[in-house]
């Protein structure tokens, strides 16, 4: 079978900063301690009002073609990982072909996915080089749930920041060189409603106004992110960790050989409880989101690129990425470096 390599990996982060002391000065009940202790962030950044995923998965791409001398008129095939898309129609990933200079003959989709985004865009990106259908493919990941989050929702509002990322994935293995393993893919839709921006699509396409406060003081509407923090955090608890035993098993590795595990970047509260259960030491769990924040679907890349800028990675090493949340939707994926 044709071998799948994850290349080269950039990302983007917007200008406009939310700091602890910003959020701090706002809900004067939560200190700029607090949050750090607790969450794991010290500030996060957020997309300007005229910017959208779009626009930061074209600066993400232009700096990984930029930084490493990639050539745009290479890439076969584009995917494009959102969900705060620009349009309903055309697909965001058309309009990127021709901003980044792309092939008319290169092939381009999005696809709607949130904290498992990266994972599921490596599979697709295996299964079309796999099949001979391309030899580079570009993903990029883009959000900006700052523009679902209501002013008032304080819990969100800690956690979570703009960006966006690019990885090429090719069937030759240059620059970072980790050879792409085996998957294992998860879903179960009962969580739907658990984190859901209800209004705006066609289920519901105009929002009610209505606000509800939680018990925590988080205040939203139907036209806000919703997210139901403890029925996130046991599904995450219930089902991650098997899936981390799983994808062991089917790479042929035991946990003691995984150099590393590189998880979605959700809170430092909710890593290091799933550390603990797969009883992984902290030096071999990598936690890289204290300057942006919950970034969704670009969050393992972060992390990645900042392990290997920090010289972290020697061939060999093996690295273990999993992807949860929104959907609910999960999966995980193990890496070999060459």
């Amino acid at each position: 079978m044709i071998q799948s390599y994850i290349n080269h990996i950039d990302y983007y982060l917007p200008e406009k900063v939310l700091s602890n002391e910003n959020l701090a000065a706002e809900f004067p009940e939560w200190s700029v301690e607090k949050i750090a202790k607790k969450i794991g962030i010290h500030k996060r950044h957020i997309a300007a009002h005229d910017e959208t995923s779009m626009d930061m998965g074209i600066k993400a791409a232009a700096i990984l073609f930029e930084k490493n001398q990639i050539d745009p008129k290479s890439i076969d095939f584009l995917l494009f990982c959102t969900q705060s898309p620009d349009y309903f129609l055309p697909t965001s990933a058309c309009i990127m072909q021709e901003k980044l200079g792309l092939r008319k003959t290169c092939g381009a989709l999005d696809f709607n996915l949130g904290c498992s985004g990266f994972i599921y865009g490596l599979s697709l990106a295996k299964g079309l080089i796999a099949g001979g259908i391309a030899k580079n493919v570009l993903l990029v990941c883009g959000e900006t749930y700052s523009k679902f989050l209501n002013s008032s929702d304080k819990g969100n509002r800690t956690i979570f920041g703009d960006a966006a990322s690019a990885v090429l994935i090719s069937d030759e293995a240059v620059g970072l060189s980790a050879k792409i393993g085996e998957f294992n893919l998860g879903t179960d839709g009962t969580g739907a409603e658990n984190l859901i921006v209800k209004a705006g699509a066609m289920r519901q396409p105009d929002a009610s106004g209505t606000e509800v406060q939680d018990d925590y003081g988080n205040t939203t509407s139907d036209a806000d992110l919703f997210m139901n923090g403890p029925a996130i955090f046991n599904f995450t608890s219930q089902n991650i960790p098997e899936l981390v035993i799983n994808n062991v098993s089917k790479n042929n590795f035991d946990l003691g050989d995984i150099t590393y595990f590189v998880f979605h970047q959700a809170n430092a509260y909710m890593l290091n409880h799933l550390r603990k259960k797969i009883k992984v030491s902290q030096d071999r769990f990598p936690i890289k989101m204290d300057f942006c924040g919950n970034t969704v679907s670009s969050t393992i890349q972060i992390a990645l690129k900042e392990l290997h800028e920090e010289g972290d990675f020697s061939a060999g090493d093996k690295v273990l990425l999993a992807g949860f949340g929104v959907g609910y939707s999960w999966g995980a994926v193990t890496i070999e470096l060459m």
